[in-house]
């Protein structure tokens, strides 16, 4: 199910629960359901159990293809997102803001599907970068300001570490693209997003890298 709705009537109260929702379920193989997108050569994406946590290890060997889910997420009811990721190996150096170094151990990024409108397509990318401080917002050095790369993890983050993270979409989407002036304008360009994907990718860089992600929740708070 998409989401559990539990509704609990207490004293004329009606409350509603929005269940998590687990797009991976690594445990139980859910990753099955992602497709893959190869852009230049295949990044090898298997499961596993590593470090005391099932897994999902992504090789790359100068390579840049990815895993993804095609699935609407209602951000008004689910707007966090949280994921684990772990990296055994930095790509050192390389300026990640250029098209030449625009490469990364670990991305996951959510995409909001302009269709036929191209140019309303927008993506937020969770970017592990190798060089970058933590924390930093830049424009996709390909893509330009429709695709915004963000540092969640930087060049002082340690490797063979696994790191638990949550964001809110939501409000990271109206940060980096823009709020649109009132809440109903924000709704509707932020509320909803299509596409979620994950990549490892050092094709620019002629690079390797290994690294491995964790389940990828979506949930209410």
């Amino acid at each position: 199910m998409f989401r559990w709705i539990i509704i609990i009537f207490s004293f004329g109260i009606c409350v509603n629960v929005v269940a998590d929702i687990n797009l991976t379920s690594l445990d139980k193989n859910g990753i099955k359901l992602w497709e893959p997108k190869i852009f230049s050569g295949e990044s090898l994406y298997t499961l596993k159990v590593y470090r005391d946590r099932p897994a999902l290890k992504a090789v790359s060997n100068a390579t840049a293809s990815g895993l993804v889910l095609k699935k609407k997420i209602d951000l008004s009811e689910t707007p966090y997102v949280s994921w684990s990721w772990l990296i055994e190996k930095t790509l050192f150096p390389l300026d990640e803001r250029s098209k030449k170094g625009d490469d990364f151990v670990m991305r996951l990024y959510v995409v909001i599907d302009g269709g036929f409108m191209f140019w309303k397509t927008l993506s937020l990318n969770y970017v592990w970068s190798s060089n970058q401080e933590k924390d930093l917002v830049w424009d996709n050095p390909f893509a330009g300001s429709n695709v915004k790369m963000m540092s969640i993890r930087g060049k002082d983050s340690k490797t063979g570490k696994w790191y638990d993270e949550q964001r809110n979409v939501y409000k990271d989407l109206i940060q980096v693209f823009g709020d649109k002036g009132s809440a109903d304008a924000n709704r509707d360009a932020y509320g909803v997003i299509d596409v979620i994907a994950i990549m490892t990718d050092t094709d620019n860089s002629g690079k390797e890298a290994e690294s491995y992600y964790g389940d990828i929740i979506f949930s209410a708070s």
